[in-house]
């Protein structure tokens, strides 16, 4: 795992220094750099294959191919000893120098072989060609920005702002960061600076710049698996067993971070099966009695004392949100899921004795996790209904259901669910992912603030992606919109930042492609078998999970924000919202802010993520100022 920059075309090598400097966390164990008339590239290392073999820049034997690279390829000894036999001749063991010889034998499309994670930039000297990938479910990041004659890329936004002029902050990305709590891709905060997709890859020839995806997501839901109940639960083991088992090469310290939920259990009761060694994991919990409906350590320490797992704990107060400066700072960019905070900690847990750790993120967009893919199910039968009966519902009876506070809120998805029930199931499933309330939509934007056009495009764009997934059945289109989305814009950028923050490489074989697919063969009505999250997965997992876990109701990775919100942290909420600095920035209303405030500390609503998105902004903004 490595941080990587660069630059092509006018540039100068002090910007490349400033660049590497600022991703030193994602590898503190060396940095190296090649240097050409035009061409500029710099890596820091964290030494994971092949640690004293695999420094990078690595070239081919003529020196004419150059790469620079982040992430694992877990197939790359398969690869390396085919390449061998075409004639090509390795210098080191890494995973890295496959990239290079396989560039040569196959040109561009050689990176439809690559099994892992990755975003890597390859110069080819001879046809003055640079290519930047990234990996099929943008597993791993990468930034760019172009200017005439000129291409900067760098892992982290931080960084890759070190090589250029000012940047104005995109009123457009901040109205989206509001509305979804995190800046979607292809664009950043920032005007004219943009991510690599998940799947695609960039070429600059000559100066000339074009962009192609390699991988489609919609192109992987094809024909259904014609497997019987049985055999589909037998192969989904063996499958999950192998890449289980491939996410595990490493020459360093490796864990696991362990809830107690199915994800991260799975992937335990695996690593034990392919390994007798000892296995690290890692939870993270809370103390107060009033949090116990967000703990997960029950189940953690269950799992962990049924493997056989080195089990390591922690349990948080709300003194913890002290580290959300720290928090902010390591995602680089405003970003308000708030299981940022236990990510952070747990990591740096991990670190102090392991260099990998897996994850389970991924399963819940795959196999049906999240009770809004039952809600939007449900939404489509609950349109049959009589459209003046459901209006009525909306206006009459849902305004009169209280909200909740704890981790598993039923009342509110009511609500919600009874709020909405009236509009097309696509509109549904957008005002159910985002978070500007209702009652005030694009009112709760300051009067000037020019914005709002992005939010009306991304409100398009994910209708579409919605509408156009390959699939009739509603949740099945959901999961496939959150695998282009949310999957990617969130939780896998909030694994790889913050997770990196501690130089800790996190590794994630739910989003495996061979899971993908597999689990994209299998109906919606499978995959949520009885009406119940991740129903065919509990059953294949039932011969090797705990029935308790099996049984088990979905927590999440959160934290007990809307009760510290109300009561612990409501001086310092009160202090950095108040309507002088909410002024200052412009972006929403201080009516607004003071409403969400009045409501929230009442206990009449629930708008933890609102206040918390708008805290996270003023933290950013102070931490630009002050550096």
């Amino acid at each position: 795992m490595c941080g990587i920059c660069g630059i092509v075309g006018t540039g100068d090598e002090a910007a490349l220094d400033r660049m590497m400097r600022r991703i030193v966390h994602r590898g503190p164990d060396e940095h190296g750099s090649h240097r050409e008339p035009g061409v500029l590239l710099g890596i820091q290392r964290l030494r994971v294959i092949d640690p004293q073999g695999g420094q990078q820049p690595i070239a081919n034997e003529q020196g004419t191919v150059w790469v620079v690279f982040n992430g694992e390829i877990y197939n790359y000894r398969e690869l390396r000893e085919e390449l061998i036999g075409k004639g090509h001749r390795f210098a080191t063991h890494s995973d890295t120098e496959v990239l290079v010889h396989l560039y040569e034998q196959e040109g561009e499309e050689g990176v439809r072989r690559l099994k892992g994670m990755f975003a890597y930039a390859l110069w080819d000297r001879e046809r003055e060609t640079l290519l930047l990938v990234r990996d099929r479910l943008g597993i791993k990041p990468l930034y760019y920005a172009t200017w005439p004659g000129g291409l900067a890329f760098a892992s982290e936004l931080p960084a890759l702002l070190e090589s250029l002029p000012p940047r104005s902050v995109d009123p457009g990305a901040i109205a989206q960061y509001l509305t979804l709590l995190y800046v979607p891709g292809p664009g950043t905060l920032f005007e004219g600076v943009r991510q690599l997709q998940p799947g695609e890859c960039l070429k600059v020839v000559k100066g000339r710049v074009e962009t192609k995806q390699y991988f489609q997501a919609t192109d992987v839901p094809g024909s259904r698996t014609r497997l019987t109940q049985a055999d589909a639960e037998d192969r989904f083991l063996e499958l999950l067993r192998d890449r289980v088992q491939a996410h595990l090469v490493s020459d360093v310290p490796l864990g696991l971070f362990l809830s107690g939920g199915l994800d991260s259990g799975s992937i335990l009761a695996m690593m034990r099966q392919v390994t007798n060694g000892p296995i690290r994991s890692f939870s993270i919990g809370y103390e107060e009695e009033a949090d116990r409906s967000y703990n997960e350590l029950d189940g953690a320490r269950l799992l962990a004392d049924h493997f056989g797992a080195d089990h390591t704990e922690e349990r948080l107060r709300p003194d913890a949100v002290t580290l959300l400066p720290e928090v902010v700072a390591a995602m680089g960019e405003p970003f308000a899921d708030s299981s940022a905070i236990p990510t952070y900690l747990v990591s740096e847990l991990a670190r102090r004795s392991v260099t990998v750790a897996l994850s389970g993120i991924g399963g819940d967009e795959l196999f049906g996790g999240y009770p809004r893919y039952l809600g939007v199910r449900a939404a489509s039968h609950y349109a049959r209904m009589p459209l003046c009966l459901r209006r009525w519902l909306g206006t009459s009876v849902a305004s009169r259901i209280p909200e909740g506070t704890g981790s598993r809120d039923q009342l509110g998805r009511v609500k919600r669910f009874l709020r909405d029930g009236h509009l097309p199931v696509a509109e549904q499933y957008w005002r159910w992912t985002t978070f500007v309330p209702q009652e005030w939509g694009s009112s709760a934007f300051s009067p000037d603030f020019p914005g709002l056009e992005g939010v009306m495009a991304l409100a398009s764009d994910y209708r579409r992606l919605f509408e156009h997934w390959p699939s009739d059945d509603p949740s099945e289109r959901a999961m496939g919109l959150d695998l282009q989305t949310y999957l990617p814009d969130d939780l896998l950028r909030m694994g790889d930042r913050l997770s990196m923050a501690h130089s800790l490489e996190l590794r994630v074989p739910f989003c495996d492609p061979e899971l993908l697919s597999f689990a994209c063969s299998l109906p919606a009505s499978v995959r949520l078998s009885g009406w119940r999250l991740k129903g065919f997965m509990r059953k294949a997992l039932s011969p090797v999970l705990p029935p308790s876990i099996l049984k088990g109701a979905k927590l999440g990775f959160r934290v007990p924000l809307a009760r510290w919100l109300r009561e612990d942290l409501r001086e310092m909420v009160r202090d950095l919202l108040s309507d002088v600095a909410i002024t200052r920035r412009g972006y929403v209303r201080p009516e607004y802010v003071q409403w969400l405030l009045r409501e929230h500390e009442s206990g009449r609503r629930n708008f933890a993520d609102q206040i918390y998105a708008l805290l996270v902004l003023e933290l950013w903004h102070r931490g630009r100022e002050a550096s």
